[in-house]
């Protein structure tokens, strides 16, 4: 680390294709008013380090919690919650001695429970599912039609389809996402094909990235749980994303488990001069 402080280590992460950059907020106490400048400068794709979302992980005053994050989308909109980035979050946090394999830190959601499992994967019990809403009337640029909502940490409209992967995901994601129905917050926007009781493919067009993703954790679980309320689906149920990678799904009463891949792709040092940024 350069003694001027003008680099900032970095950590690059994707969990099913939905990449983050990681902070560790311990050594640089970034205030959290300049954190939505940071993301969209550190996100920005070509010009910065490129990601879905940035994440800052520094030490809690709740003992209850072995840590906690700072989630921003690219945008530099703060998001509550965010599956795939839970996972990537747990898996850095035991590396840089933050948190054992089991462990709970805080997020905007509420407190999230994660664990390292035998075939290196990462298990994060999410906050429970609210606000579920099916059969909810909404129309699009085809006419009348019906979508369903959950709220699984942050606000996913699902929509279901026949074949998902011939839709066009950001034209009808953006009308999802900014439909007056779900003003003034908005709302990501899922796209399900149920392929049988225990597979399903989804696609999402994530608010904050305004664009569709390669995947997003609470998206799946959000397109689970409506699913399963549906009768369509089991509690035990694999998301193959849009990445093509796949997510493990379990309802277990209240709780709702969300399981998958978690990889550090590269650390390193970045530039704050180069991003017009500065620690002062």
């Amino acid at each position: 680390m350069n003694p001027t402080m003008d680099h900032v280590a970095i950590f690059k992460m994707q969990g099913c294709g939905n990449d983050f950059v990681f902070i560790d907020n311990r050594e640089y106490n970034v205030p959290v008013s300049h954190m939505s400048e940071w993301a969209q400068k550190i996100c920005r794709r070509a010009f910065g380090v490129g990601a879905d979302g940035l994440v800052f992980l520094e030490e809690s005053d709740d003992t209850t919690l072995d840590y906690r994050w700072h989630f921003y989308n690219a945008d530099g909109s703060r998001a509550e919650m965010c599956g795939n980035a839970s996972r990537c979050a747990a898996k850095l946090a035991v590396q840089i001695g933050l948190a054992g394999p089991v462990h709970t830190f805080g997020t905007d959601a509420g407190p999230i429970r994660a664990e390292f499992c035998d075939d290196g994967e990462i298990k994060v019990e999410l906050t429970p599912p609210l606000g579920l809403e099916l059969n909810k009337p909404i129309t699009l640029k085809d006419g009348d039609n019906e979508i369903h909502f959950v709220n699984t940490g942050v606000p996913h409209a699902v929509y279901i389809a026949e074949d998902a992967s011939a839709l066009n995901v950001k034209e009808l994601g953006a009308l999802v996402r900014y439909h007056d129905v779900f003003s003034p917050a908005g709302t990501n926007a899922n796209f399900m094909s149920v392929i049988d009781r225990e597979n399903v493919h989804l696609r999402t067009y994530e608010r904050g990235v305004e664009d569709e993703t390669f995947a997003c954790g609470t998206g799946a679980v959000a397109g689970v749980v409506v699913a399963n309320a549906l009768g369509l689906t089991g509690t035990n149920v694999r998301v193959k994303s849009s990445g093509g990678e796949i997510l493990s799904i379990s309802i277990e009463g209240k709780s709702v488990f969300l399981k998958g891949k978690a990889l550090v792709i590269y650390s390193g040092n970045a530039v704050l001069e180069s991003l017009g940024l500065t620690l002062d």
